[in-house]
Parts: structure tokens; C-alpha cells; sequence
């Protein structure tokens, strides 16, 4: 009888381990889980790990409940709305054209030992005991390779040689491949230093010859150029050439012939993990909630697909089941952000953090700078000692590229989140001023210039006693508030009127789809806030509302824009993907649509009436305590506080 998972924990750990890996077919796998988690075990990085396979398995089983919820209708329901994405997938089928996709062997350790040849023939890593970078394949036979931390691959390989990275040759070597893949495709696609995708459809067709003897010529042209070999895959498209590269890795090649049948037969016994765009976690849900390992089994399980997954995710399955994949070349896009990182030993000591941030300001500048590029939204990455990814973002008021700048925003990110232990520090510039696609520049209005009128290109200056705040904002963020003889912080309240549409709770659902992914009122401020229920029933007394009874409501951006977070992480309305950690992006993101949503209806009433109408902030209150309902002439819309409008309260029943 075999042992329990209990007396096998390893068998679950799969953090660094995956055959989908060229080279480690033949791996002894259980002997590499063991050897891995018992190294890791107790470690920091161990216990994250941990709390990243729990949630896992907590999404599993909501999806496996689902599952079990669905009726035989359901089931035909879903099944119909599948066999329609398939047969509108299948019409879109390309068979054309003809891409080739290339890839360096084993890229920084074959230019190490092509400088080293002593190095050949024996296991060798890129990178240091901390990190590998890569490893050659007499290392992977053994296990070892990229992303495994040094000390780890010793153990499982005691003669492993290391070799320190050095991308000055790595890049040499590259633009020597990419001279040659310009003489098949000058437009080729580079995804990598070491990676490229090449239409030569005009190629076979002008010079009379077969894919077959492109892909092979290509690669005796690479090896002449650089010393180096790559493998090449050739298909219909881009998704299928990839995963023929890496067949007969290394030194080799894949033709799959542009014919449906054969395509068919290929992708059938395909595991989905071999396809790009599927990780090991998608393809851990997919296993063990709908038992899916090859890309056959998805068509066969396309209704529960449709059903549990949303329309965007479930076309990219169907498509990866149908063998279909992008067969144009992607236009070239404007660049959306730039970054830089450092990875060190978990510190918290203060100095030193401020100085890596200062080095990592300097290198961003001057990439930015080497590109001519100017941002104006700064995102801090922080990795903390237990491996908790957090991200921070500050949208200025104009676009900035030097040093300086750059240093003094994400100084003052930082500032607000020490004292913490640190292993990672990042900081990346979007939104930048030559990208005319970006949703909102300086000339945007922000909603609240917007609401009070005031200039795009102006932060407007509120009279005394007033403050501009935003949904999340807290007290305590704003300097400069002034306040009257014996007034607090605890003393400030903020009056917002908005016009409201009559709301149910018939999007309870969708509401609350928003409400988790979106973005919350901070705790502050909602302990600030006094909301008068006769706004909304004039039989209710006054009564404080708690902080968990506040939610981030939005229900006209949701009724009448449709704005939720798809997956939790894609924008129903115009479908830019912020996942939830971009916090403050996601709130600037749905301001936007409300703001375009608002431009709208100025664009049929007066500018100066909804501003008046729809938001009007005080600081401070009366004598008497109380607050002054404002009167509605008649046929006038009914003014709420905003708490109704940007949250949602728990209604007394």
C-alpha cells in the first residue's frame, strides 16, 4: 500500500519543480520535490509558498462547489454557448501563413562555455548560490535550473560549476543572432535576448522553398554568425511555433504542416502546460477541478470552461484546444512603462534601504532618459523579508524623468511604509507623455477638477476650510488643513451631495464583485463619517456608520457603464488589466470612467448646475451639531451624501 500524502509532503510542493522544462524529461521527479522541500522547509520563503498553495486549494474548492451546483440545464445551457465559441473559433482558422520561432540553447551558459571551453560536458550554472539565471543541460539532468535558488541546485548537483552572469556578452551575442533573423523577417518579434518569432511565409514563397529548409538554414546561418546552436519550431501560428521550438531542443527543429487534420492530432496529446500563457497554477486548477491535463481534454470539458470561467478566459482555452493562436504581426505598440529592481539580503536597516532606492532611481532616470521618455505615475515595489509583494502608486501632476524627481516621490512611498524588513525594492514609470492611448494625462481632468470646475492643467486651491479629498484619501495625508480653535481631525466632516438614481439590490452581485476587487474606504476616514439617514428615510435617527459597514460602492458606474473587474484583475469597460494590489491605480482608473461618464451629461446640462448638484464639500460643522439639509426645488433630483453614492450600507431592516 502507498504512503499517505502526510508521509509525502513533497508531493504538493511544487514551487521550483517542472519537467515542461527542455532537457528534464527524464528527471527523477519525487527525488527533486523531496530534495527541494526539505531545503526549503522552515524558511520564510517556504511559509509563503504555503499561504500561496492555500489559497489555491480555497479556489479549487469554490470552483469544484460550482461545479456541483450546476443542474442538467446549466449544464446544456453552458454547453450550447461552447459549441458556439468553438464554431466561431474554428471560422477564424489561418492557415496562410507560416511562423518560425527561434531559441538559443540554453542561451547564457552556451555563451559562458563558448568562452570557457573547459566548461563543455560538465554541469554548469549561470548565476550565483543565492539565484540561477540558467543552467546547461548536463545540470538538468540532474534537476537543476533557472530560478532555483544556488544552494538548492548544490545539493542536488555537488559537481555544479557557477559562473557569474555578464550581459554585456549576452547582448553581444544576441544582436549577432538578430542580424541574421533580419534577413528573413525584418520585422521579426524579439521576446527575449534569446528568443524570436519570424514570419517567413514571403520567404517560402519567393525563394520556392520548403519551411523545413528555412528553419534549417536559419539555424546553420545562427551557428556560423555566433558559435552557438538554437532550436526552431515551425507552425500556423505563433502559439504552436513556440511549442515546436522546444520538441528536439537542443540543436533541432518541428515542422508542423499548415493542414487542420494534422494540427488536430498534434495538440490532442499536447499537456497544457507546454502552452505559453498556462503556469503551473492555472494548470494545478485546471487538473484538480476539471481533471484537464491535455488540450484535448479542454473541448471536452468546454461547457464546465463557460461556466466557471469568465468569456475572455474561456475563448483563450478553446482557442489553445483548437490549436489556434495570433497569425498577424502585432503592431508596434507605444512602450506603457519602464522599470527597475534590486534584489538583496532581508534588512531593515533604514539607510541602507534609502541608498538601494536612490541607486534605483538613478537607473530608471537614465533609462528613461536613453529613451527619452517622461512619467508621470511612480509605482514602488517593495518584496518584504516573508515574501509578501506589496506595490505602492502616486499619479503626478506633471511628467518627470530625472533623478531627483523620481527619488523625492518614491522617497516619501517608502517613508510611509518602513519600518519593514525588505529583500526586494522596484520602481516603475508609466503613464508616459508621448502615449496617446493612456487614459489620463495632464489634460485630463481629474474628477474632482472636474466636479468643482476648475482648470485640467491646475490642481485647484480649495478656500479655507475645505479640502479636496478623494474616496480612500485619509485625514491625516493632508497637510495645510485648517482648522477653527478647539476643531480636531476627529472633528471634520465631509458633506458630499450627489445626485442619485433609486437603487435595489437586483446587483448585489455584481456589486460586490467590485466592492472585493476594487477598492475600500480607508478605515480613518470612515471612522470620520456621520451619515445622516434622512438622506434616505426621514423615519431613521442619525446614526454612526462603522467601518465595516462601508464598502466601495459605485452603482451607476456599474448600472449604467457596466464597470467590474473581470477575473479580478480585467476592466469590463475598455479591458486594461490592473491586478488587485494596483490599488490606487484601479480607483484613478474607475475616476475616469466616472469622470468620462459625468462629461457625458454636462454635455446636456449646464457645467456649473452639476458641479453644484453633484458635489458640494464642507469641513467643520454647526453650533447645533447637526447637519443643514440642503433643499430640492421642486422636480429638482434628490441630493444624498455621497456615502451612498461611493459605499454601500448595510440597510436596517
Amino acid at each position: 500500500m502507498g504512503s499517505s500524502e502526510e508521509d509525502r509532503p513533497w508531493q504538493s510542493y511544487n514551487t521550483v519543480y517542472t519537467n515542461a522544462k527542455a532537457g528534464m524529461d527524464g528527471v527523477d521527479k519525487e527525488k527533486v520535490q523531496r530534495i527541494v522541500y526539505e531545503m526549503s522547509k522552515g524558511s520564510k520563503y517556504f511559509e509563503n509558498e504555503k499561504r500561496k498553495e492555500a489559497f489555491i486549494m480555497q479556489k479549487i474548492e469554490s470552483l469544484r462547489a460550482q461545479v456541483d451546483k450546476l443542474t442538467d440545464k446549466d449544464f446544456s445551457h453552458f454547453q450550447m454557448i461552447a459549441n458556439k465559441k468553438i464554431l466561431e473559433l474554428e471560422a477564424s482558422r489561418d492557415l496562410s501563413k507560416v511562423w518560425l520561432h527561434t531559441d538559443m540553447d540554453a542561451f547564457y551558459a552556451a555563451v559562458e562555455t563558448l568562452e570557457n571551453p573547459s566548461l563543455r560536458g560538465k554541469p554548469m550554472a549561470v548565476g550565483s548560490l543565492s539565484m540561477i539565471s540558467t543552467a546547461n543541460y548536463e545540470a538538468r539532468k540532474f534537476g537543476v535550473r533557472a530560478a532555483m535558488p544556488g544552494f538548492i541546485a548544490c545539493k542536488l548537483c555537488p559537481d555544479l560549476i557557477f559562473v557569474p552572469t555578464n550581459f554585456e556578452k549576452y547582448t553581444f551575442y544576441s544582436a549577432l543572432a538578430r542580424k541574421v533573423f533580419r534577413r528573413y523577417d525584418p520585422d521579426f518579434i524579439s521576446t527575449s535576448l534569446d528568443e524570436a518569432y519570424l514570419n517567413i511565409t514571403e520567404v517560402c514563397i519567393n525563394r520556392e522553398i520548403s519551411s523545413d529548409e528555412v528553419a534549417g538554414e536559419l539555424r546553420n546561418a545562427i551557428f556560423e554568425e555566433t558559435g552557438l546552436t538554437c532550436s526552431t519550431g515551425v507552425a500556423p501560428n505563433l502559439m504552436l511555433a513556440k511549442v515546436c521550438s522546444d520538441i528536439n531542443k537542443p540543436n533541432g527543429q518541428f515542422i508542423l504542416p499548415n493542414d487542420r487534420k494534422a494540427i488536430m492530432t498534434f495538440i490532442s496529446s499536447l499537456p497544457i502546460r507546454k502552452i505559453g500563457g498556462i503556469g503551473k497554477v492555472t494548470e494545478h486548477v485546471l487538473r484538480d477541478v476539471l481533471g484537464i491535463k491535455t488540450c484535448e481534454d479542454i473541448l471536452q470539458n468546454g461547457a464546465f470552461l463557460c461556466a466557471l470561467f469568465s468569456s475572455c478566459s474561456s475563448d483563450f482555452f478553446l482557442s489553445v484546444g483548437l490549436g489556434l493562436g495570433r497569425t498577424d504581426t502585432p503592431d508596434i505598440k507605444t512602450r506603457k512603462s519602464i522599470s527597475s529592481e534590486r534584489t538583496f539580503h532581508a534588512t531593515n536597516d533604514e539607510n541602507f534601504l534609502f541608498q538601494k532606492l536612490a541607486d534605483i532611481a538613478e537607473t530608471l532616470s537614465n533609462d528613461m532618459k536613453e529613451k527619452c521618455l517622461s512619467g508621470r505615475t511612480l509605482t514602488l515595489k517593495l518584496k518584504t523579508a516573508s515574501f509578501e509583494v506589496r506595490t505602492r502608486a502616486i499619479s503626478l501632476q506633471k511628467w518627470i524623468h530625472s533623478k531627483e524627481d523620481i527619488l523625492s516621490c518614491a522617497s516619501r512611498i517608502l517613508k510611509a511604509e518602513l519600518p519593514l524588513s525588505l529583500r526586494l525594492i522596484g520602481l516603475r514609470m508609466s503613464q508616459f507623455s508621448d502615449d496617446k492611448n493612456s487614459h489620463v494625462d495632464p489634460m485630463q481632468k481629474s474628477i474632482v477638477a472636474f466636479l468643482s470646475g476648475g482648470d485640467a492643467n491646475s490642481t485647484p486651491t480649495p478656500p479655507k476650510k475645505q479640502v479636496c479629498l478623494e474616496v480612500g484619501d485619509k485625514l491625516e495625508d493632508h497637510d495645510g488643513l485648517d482648522f477653527s480653535e478647539g476643531q480636531s481631525k476627529q472633528d471634520v466632516e465631509l458633506d458630499f451631495r450627489v445626485a442619485d438614481d433609486h437603487t435595489d439590490d437586483k446587483n448585489d452581485d455584481r456589486f460586490s464583485l467590485l466592492c472585493d476587487s476594487h477598492c475600500s474606504v480607508s478605515s480613518s476616514i470612515a471612522e470620520n463619517f456621520k451619515m445622516n439617514d434622512s438622506y434616505l428615510d426621514e423615519s431613521k435617527p442619525n446614526k454612526s456608520v462603522q467601518p465595516d459597514e462601508l464598502t466601495c460602492s459605485v452603482e451607476r458606474l456599474i448600472e449604467e457603464v457596466g464597470l467590474i473587474w473581470v477575473d479580478d484583475y480585467i476592466c469590463s469597460v475598455c479591458g486594461i488589466e490592473l491586478p488587485p494590489s494596483f490599488i490606487e491605480e484601479r480607483r484613478e482608473h474607475s475616476d475616469y470612467h466616472l469622470a468620462e461618464m459625468l462629461q457625458k451629461e454636462e454635455s446636456s446640462r449646464g457645467r456649473g448646475h452639476l458641479a453644484q448638484e453633484r458635489f458640494v464639500r464642507k469641513v467643520g460643522h454647526n453650533s447645533e451639531g447637526k447637519r443643514k439639509k440642503q433643499k430640492c426645488p421642486p422636480n429638482e433630483v434628490k441630493h444624498i451624501p455621497i456615502e451612498a453614492f461611493f459605499t454601500k450600507c448595510k440597510k436596517n431592516s
